[in-house]
């Protein structure tokens, strides 16, 4: 049995129970969940291992770990901001502020085409290795090069790995600031997050969990915890090389490692965050509310973009049919969040961040062991009806 540490509010018990349970039935190695309620926090807990690919050193409160796509809700707000302040306009071709990316038959990919996933650039003729991947000037030049995979505007997919690229140029040639140096600056430290695009060195020792792929356990013979199976066409689009889904996922080749130091302190947008539970609900309650004296970070109108939805539907990429605002995730059964108004991301095999302005609520769930799956965890699933069950 895992001794689940930390705390919880009154009535919010269910989220307790529920991460108990990942633990004793789902196959959790070490985790951390934090929700927020109107700027203060009614749910802080963790327990486990901090790294998942051995080693029994215990997750602490102050454990990160690398959070996949959930880093792109962060991304995401970068751009939002920007706009915000005047400083880009989301209608704008892309090439109004990064000349070189109109090659190739991109004149037209507006800055919006790169946040709603419809810029056709899921993937590169020619994949990165991971040390490309992370030199800060390959992947630029890559998709700068890279001609669509379908005439931008007019289709959605999901852009895994180029992501990183596309944002985190475009923010450079915009503030002649790295990304990963702008959410430091401007969001982190702010609000006191202990969540970094580009882990420092100073940090890399002890602060972050190390993770691993992990199956989960065998699902019972019979009942309702019975895993649905994925429907044929997504396991054949995984499977087939030259599927526009595995070349996606596969933009970097072969796959780095997460692992390394060197790939934690480069800045991947798309990829590559690390923080702790607590930082991301903390930064989603920053969105759609004032936190602990330091001002909203979304005016009205910026979050009504962020969840406003611009693509639906099939997706080129993911093969199943997902919605997305600006930047974000919206709910959906792809990705099902706490409620019809709620927006913000999964990351691969685990994590997931989001916000629901309606009952001024943020969650986050960070794991360190990587189940296969995309945008619905079950058990990021099962604290958030855990969450919804709270609230009756």
């Amino acid at each position: 049995m895992v001794d689940v540490q930390g705390t919880v509010a009154d009535g919010f018990e269910p989220v307790r129970d529920a991460f108990a349970e990942n633990f004793a039935r789902r196959g959790e190695r070490g985790a951390a969940v934090a929700v927020y309620r109107e700027g203060r926090k009614v749910v802080d807990l963790w327990g486990g291992v901090r790294d998942a690919d051995g080693g029994e050193e215990p997750w602490e409160r102050g454990t990160a770990q690398i959070v996949r796509s959930a880093t792109k809700g962060v991304a995401a707000a970068v751009l939002l901001l920007l706009h915000q302040r005047g400083q880009v306009d989301l209608d704008a071709p892309v090439g109004t502020y990064w000349p070189e990316f109109k090659a190739a038959g991109k004149e037209r990919v507006l800055v919006r085409h790169l946040l709603s996933h419809r810029a056709g650039l899921p993937a590169l003729d020619t994949p990165l290795t991971p040390a490309q991947a992370i030199d800060g000037a390959t992947g630029p030049a890559a998709v700068a090069a890279q001609a669509p995979a379908w005439e931008p505007g007019t289709a959605h997919g999901y852009h895994a790995q180029t992501y990183s690229w596309l944002l985190g140029e475009l923010v450079e040639r915009i503030t002649g600031r790295s990304l990963g140096r702008w959410v430091a600056q401007e969001i982190a430290g702010p609000l006191g997050l202990d969540l970094w695009i580009g882990l420092p060195e100073a940090e890399q020792a002890g602060r972050a969990g190390r993770i691993a792929d992990i199956e989960p356990p065998a699902a019972p013979s019979s009942g309702a915890a019975l895993r649905v199976r994925p429907k044929q066409a997504v396991t054949d689009a995984y499977n087939d090389p030259a599927s526009l889904t595995r070349r996606a996922f596969a933009a970097i080749s072969p796959a780095a490692d997460e692992n390394d130091p060197a790939y934690r302190a480069a800045e991947l947008p798309a990829s590559a965050g690390i923080a702790t539970a607590d930082a991301l609900a903390r930064f989603y309650a920053s969105l759609i509310g004032d936190v602990d004296g330091v001002r909203r970070l979304f005016a009205p109108a910026t979050l009504t973009l962020a969840r406003t939805e611009e693509s639906a539907g099939p997706d080129k990429v993911l093969v199943v049919n997902t919605r997305f605002g600006l930047g974000y995730m919206l709910h959906g059964p792809a990705s099902p969040l706490l409620a019809p108004g709620s927006f913000g991301h999964p990351g691969r095999g685990g994590s997931l961040a989001f916000a629901d302005p309606e009952s001024s609520l943020s969650f986050a769930y960070v794991t360190n062991g990587m189940q296969k799956n995309v945008t619905a965890d079950p058990r990021a699933q099962t604290l958030v009806r855990a969450l919804a069950r709270a609230l009756r």
